[in-house]
């Protein structure tokens, strides 16, 4: 069976992440640039190949202070670590629904992740292209990823929860 490459369209998807703040209200985030393929094997892209990255100094928060912040050594590091990776990615079957698994790389550590998956189907759009879409969601433990500053208020409170929600709605295009 042949190989189908499949790419991100970047203007009709988004990768986003949500965050406690105060233990009383949630963050949201996005990474603003990105890139991604798929290689498939099959039409309902089961077994397809995936691998992602996501530009760090893209980090959009809605706020710049933030932003900067999250780029800082205190979290990301941009300027050493610019990209966080998705490597060995497979996207299987299971029992009708899908999940994602594979390796996310941020900073120098790199542990095993598994997303579940919606798969959206396939479509051909206006200008003769073949589309893929899917909603993807998982949580991962920032400081599990060597981003660990936090501080306390007085109250008690930490300011940035542990558990981090990965939330992206992505296309594919096939070619």
């Amino acid at each position: 069976m042949s190989t189908t490459k499949w790419t991100i369209d970047p203007t009709h998807s988004e990768i986003n992440f949500k965050a406690k703040h105060l233990v009383i209200s949630t963050v949201t985030g996005k990474f603003k640039k990105f890139a991604g393929e798929a290689e498939v094997e099959s039409e309902d892209f089961n077994g397809a190949k995936v691998s992602f990255t996501a530009d760090i100094d893209s980090i959009d928060t809605n706020q710049s202070d933030r932003d900067a912040h999250l780029k800082s050594g205190d979290f990301f590091d941009a300027e050493k670590y610019p990209q966080l990776k998705f490597s060995n990615g497979v996207l299987e079957k299971e029992g009708g629904e899908y999940v994602l698994k594979g390796e996310l790389t941020i900073k120098e550590t790199t542990k095993p992740i598994e997303l579940s998956v919606d798969f959206g189907g396939v479509a051909d759009d206006p200008y003769g292209n073949t589309k893929a879409g899917f909603e993807l969601e998982g949580k991962i433990s920032r400081k599990e990823y060597g981003l660990t500053w936090n501080a306390v208020t007085e109250a008690g409170s930490v300011v940035v929860g542990d558990q981090i929600k990965i939330l992206a709605s992505v296309q594919l295009v096939k070619g």
